[in-house]
């Protein structure tokens, strides 16, 4: 259940030169000035700094971690942040699994609490349970903006990693606007989640669900996977977590809370079912139309099972997880060129995407 990886893949990073950085402090040009060095008014600053910094992580923590709580199903947990004073409680949908009753420790309770299943939206990998009783004191989080998420901020990761409950690591935001692949837990393709943000925070089994934070004392993500390095042997890799930023994590739980169900996705679909294909040389070529959805946003546009697709408006297509990443950064409503092979040919058409 908890500890789901992201697929593994690799990303390329430019390096830029440090040729001319190297120059300029050799000092090799006329006009470069010299190096001022801190004086002693700098250096005493510094430690008012760093016990500034210590004291808005420890105010944060009494602030937001109250707000967090572990979940316990049947035979394994994650974490879980309080969503407002009625008792709601979000989750990732991998965390409640096929369960629908749960036990909840608070960090103001001694003795778990009960919890029944609201919704599971697999989809986004969120969920949304809700306590049989609301104890006294219980403290809603507060959730911010993910749009004004900046690489380099400072975040804590809350949770109850490896069943540690009330655990805090801290990191920085390494990337924004992720599209991420988990893997499902028969072995397949997962949910496909896009905006994602990066994290340098360590992000455990068991923290799934929990809280990423700034230091506004604002949760902007759900932890909710590491990635996987296939060099490690498929192991975490270290400093490479994701987070499903606020936003998507208030449009899908506000729905839950007031429709019991998830009414408006904003996730575009083709409207078909396929599976990955390989060519002569055991390379990845594309996937295969096995069902398209009558009156579907594929068959609407003349696909029909058999046909191969390869592309999605300039993206190319080599399997069902690659398809569901291009997909995932599209809208319901959008019109695009989709390309596939049909009886050795490649054609195009344009299809109106759907919604999931």
């Amino acid at each position: 259940m908890d500890g789901s990886l992201a697929r593994a893949r690799r990303w390329g990073v430019r390096v830029p030169a440090l040729g001319c950085a190297v120059l300029l402090v050799a000092g090799c040009t006329a006009s470069a000035k010299p190096v001022e060095r801190p004086g002693a008014s700098d250096r005493a600053a510094l430690p008012l700094a760093l016990d500034d910094v210590q004291g808005r992580y420890l105010k944060v923590i009494r602030e937001v971690l109250p707000s967090v709580v572990q979940i316990r199903a049947s035979r394994d947990l994650g974490s879980g942040v309080v969503y407002d004073g009625q008792g709601h409680i979000v989750t990732n949908a991998h965390v409640v699994g096929s369960e629908r009753t749960f036990r909840v420790t608070t960090a103001n309770s001694e003795e778990p609490l009960t919890a029944s299943l609201v919704y599971s939206y697999p989809e986004q990998d969120l969920a949304v349970i809700k306590l049989d009783r609301v104890p006294a004191g219980l403290r809603a989080a507060v959730f911010g903006d993910s749009g004004t998420v900046q690489v380099g901020h400072m975040v804590l990761a809350m949770g109850s990693p490896l069943g540690l409950s009330s655990s805090v690591t801290q990191g920085i935001v390494s990337a924004t606007g992720r599209t991420v692949s988990e893997g499902g837990a028969d072995g397949g393709p997962g949910a496909t989640i896009a905006n994602m943000v990066q994290t340098s925070a360590a992000i455990n089994p068991g923290n799934s669900g929990g809280a990423l934070v700034n230091l506004d004392g604002q949760v902007i993500g759900i932890p909710t996977l590491a990635a996987s390095d296939p060099g490690l042997g498929g192991g975490a890799a270290p400093g490479i977590g994701f987070a499903i930023p606020a936003s998507m994590v208030r449009k899908v739980a506000d729905q839950i809370v007031r429709h019991g169900k998830v009414v408006d996705s904003g996730r575009a679909a083709l409207g078909v079912t396929v599976r990955s294909v390989v060519d002569d040389g055991y390379r990845p070529a594309g996937v295969a139309v096995v069902t398209a959805v009558g009156g579907g946003a594929a068959e609407r546009a003349g696909l029909r099972p058999g046909d191969v697709i390869t592309r999605v408006d300039r993206t190319p297509v080599s399997s069902a997880t690659a398809l569901s990443e291009a997909l995932a950064t599209r809208r319901p409503g959008q019109r695009i060129p989709v390309t596939f092979q049909r009886d050795g040919a490649a054609k195009t058409v344009e299809v109106t995407l759907g919604e999931q």
